[in-house]
This record gives C-alpha cells, structure tokens and sequence, in this order.
C-alpha cells in the first residue's frame, strides 16, 4: 500500500467494524432506505467531520499510516449518533402519585379539576428557578446520553408565561454546556390555555403571537415554533396564526398534530411548510397526501400511544404508500410519555405501530435529522457529516429494536470526541 503525507493523515480511524450508514439509496427492501451496510468497514474522522468510509480493504494504506490514532472496533456496528427529534425534558415538578391515582379509578377530567394534569406541572415549573431546571433536565438527559443520543429537541411549554417559557428554553440551552450533546429548542408556547386565561382565548394567542415569539427569537432562545392544534389544545386556526407569526420572526415550525382527533392539523402542518407534524393518530389520507407534497416529515411518539392506551394507530401504510418520511421519538414529558429510553421507544415502534428495525432505526436517524432540518449535518454515516458516531456489541443493528432492557452501547462519538462506556 501507498504512503500518506502527514497533512493528509486523519486524526482518528476506526477499523475493524460493521457500518450502518443509514445514507440515501442504500438499496433496502420494498424501496426502503435500508442500514446501507458495510461489512468490515473503517470510518475515519477529521475535525469532527467524517472524511472516509467504506469497507477496510479499500483503505489508502495501512491503517497507521492513514490516521494519527487507529481505533479497533472489535467487530461492533456504528451507527450515526441518534438523534431525538422531539421531547419536553425540562420541566418541574412530578406526577407519579396521578399515575396511581388513575389506576385506581380517578379520571383525568377530576383530577385536572383539582388542579392536577398539565395544571401542576405548569405551577411547578413557575415556581422552580432556571438552575433546578437544569438540574432536571440534566438527569434525565443522562439516560438519553448513555443509549446513543448526540442529538436532542428539548420543547418549552409549561410555562405558558412569556418569562416562564423564555426560563424553559435559557435552561434548555444550558444543557449543551453541560453535557456532550447538540439541543434543538422548540418554543411551545401553544400547548395550553393557561387558566388565567380562561374564556380569554384570542387574547392569550395574541401574547404568544406578538411577545413570546419575537421575545424568543430576538434573544436567540428559540431553533423553531410549535403549536398543539388539538381540541384541548388550539383549532386550526389558532394554530395558523401561531406559526404565521413564527415565519415572521423567521423561525421554521413544527406541529403537534391530529392525536386525539382529525381538526387536519397534518394538512396545516403541509400548508405551512412545517418541517414536521407529531403524533398523527387521526391523521387522514388527504393529510397523508399533503404532508408527502410538502416533505413534512411524521414524527411518531409510541410512548405517548402505549402510556395512554390509546387504541387509533397511525396510518402507517399510507404514509409508506406514499413516501412520507417517519421519525421515531420519546416524546418525553411528565404526563403522557415519561420515557427517557430511546431503545424502549424502539421496540415499541416496532411492536404497537408495526414499523420494520430498519424503518425505526432510519426514524432515529436519518428522519430524525430530518424532522430538525438538520439532515445536511448529521443523522447518516457520509464523507462531509459531522462525525457523531453510536458504536454498539451487537450483531446486527436490528438487535436495538429487538431487546427490552439491555443497552448494548459500547462507545459514543460526538463531534469527533470519544467517551468509552467500559473499561
């Protein structure tokens, strides 16, 4: 083999693995994108940047001579670093004691009477100060962390007070300096009519409308902006103004979107150019037709579905029949998907909403780059990407959807930087 000059000689190569590339025309099966595998690969990464991959005998030399540091994989598989496309992890406050309450017979509706459901959390996460957000959202993020996550949507939202959610999305921040960890902020300022603003409606819109928003965006709190276009949260047409005044303050959007009934949220979410609409239980064919036009990406929370019981699917076929993108995430929050397990959700993608490992795998991945709009960066193993990596002691990536409980994660990769999980 030939010699390589220095200046050109990577910092870092892995050799000795199996690679799921997860990249476009990966040739999967019924047209899927497929892992894009590469038996006994080597990956080498420059800073931070991936700058070649494919299989090891195709390398330019000898491994020492291609890069400073040689790194044996052991025969694991890497995987891009998975990326969580939307959660609500910082937020105070705990509602493990309304869980067994529910258990026992108590509705929802009573116990929100009393205060409780979404109430409490929005009266603790007031009262809490921005470090015990933080602090938090921090343990919680820990879990994320130690199954592969690099990349993370963190969504205000229980605030519902200028102050309270600019406090959510200063904390939300604080995270990424803390932690090796890339966060997305979503402003979710239209997520509940705070009871204050009881039979105020138009007036609680226009605050969000016209100083949460811009207020987010002037002081760089915000990536995108969310609404909940849901009959206990906002109609359509709220929903349309909330995202109008984002365009205006030149933030993408976002959409929670048809869970709990069809108010044609994912056609607004089409409309409006959303980079993605969530949840998506009621979502119909002429919905599912849109958001295939547009290029929004269906971002599906099996956590939510499985907590709650909930018994409408998603329509997974017709977003299969016709090319709709679906990104897989936790939708961790206090009330309706306490999960902060990344392969957990796996499973129950796979298991309750029928999609194949290869499809929940490309949702943690690929489409959840995408749903970020943050594809061009990450979310696929390709020369020019940066080089957040996932390496795990399986024998093939399927294993990730396949087991409940064990976390096979051997090392991860962020922007380059290694953080060995074993001795």
């Amino acid at each position: 083999m030939k010699t390589v000059e220095e200046s050109s000689r990577w910092e870092v190569l892995w050799v000795n693995a199996h690679l799921a590339t997860f990249a476009p025309d990966s040739g999967g099966p019924e047209g899927g994108i497929g892992y894009g595998e590469i038996l006994q690969g080597a990956l080498g990464t420059k800073e931070g940047r991936i700058t070649w991959i494919g299989p090891q005998s195709d390398l330019p030399a000898e491994p020492e001579q291609c890069a400073q540091i040689v790194r044996d994989a052991e025969g694991s598989w890497i995987t891009p670093g998975l990326v969580d496309s939307h959660t609500h992890l910082v937020f105070a406050g705990d509602r493990s004691g309304e869980f067994e309450r529910r258990l026992r017979g108590v509705t929802y509706e009573e116990i929100a009477r009393e205060g409780g459901g979404i109430r409490s959390t929005v009266a603790a996460t007031r009262g809490a100060g921005e470090a015990e957000l933080v602090q938090g959202a921090s343990r919680r993020l820990a879990d994320f962390l130690n199954e592969g996550v690099t990349t993370i949507e963190v969504k205000s939202g229980y605030g519902l007070e200028v102050e309270t959610e600019l406090k959510m999305l200063r904390a939300a921040r604080r995270l990424e300096g803390l932690h090796p960890i890339q966060v997305r902020t979503t402003l979710l300022g239209a997520h509940a009519l705070p009871p204050e603003y009881d039979r105020r409606r138009e007036e609680y819109v226009r605050l969000v409308c016209e100083e949460m928003i811009p207020r987010a965006a002037e002081e760089g709190l915000a990536d995108a902006v969310d609404a909940f276009c849901e009959g206990i949260g906002f109609d359509r047409s709220e929903c349309e103004q909330v995202l109008r005044a984002a365009e205006l303050s030149g933030l993408p959007v976002k959409l929670h979107a048809d869970q709990l009934s069809d108010l044609s949220g994912a056609s607004l979410a089409a409309e409006m150019g959303c980079l993605s609409a969530d949840h998506l239980e009621y979502t119909s064919r002429q919905g599912a037709e849109a958001m295939a036009e547009a290029g929004t990406v269906a971002v599906l929370l099996p956590g939510a579905f499985y907590y709650l019981r909930e018994k409408r699917l998603p329509p997974i076929e017709l977003f299969r029949e016709h090319g709709v993108p679906m990104a897989v995430a936790t939708d961790c929050n206090p009330g309706s998907s306490p999960i902060t397990s990344v392969l957990f959700t796996l499973n129950l993608a796979c298991t309750l909403f029928r999609l194949t490992p290869e499809e929940a795998l490309t949702g943690v991945t690929r489409n959840g780059a995408l749903a970020l709009g943050l594809l061009e960066d990450r979310g696929t193993l390709e020369v020019g990407k940066r080089a957040d990596l996932a390496l795990w002691d399986v024998g093939h990536p399927r294993e990730l959807c396949y087991w409940i409980g064990p976390n096979p994660l051997r090392e991860v990769v962020w922007g380059g930087d290694t953080t060995s999980l074993r001795e």
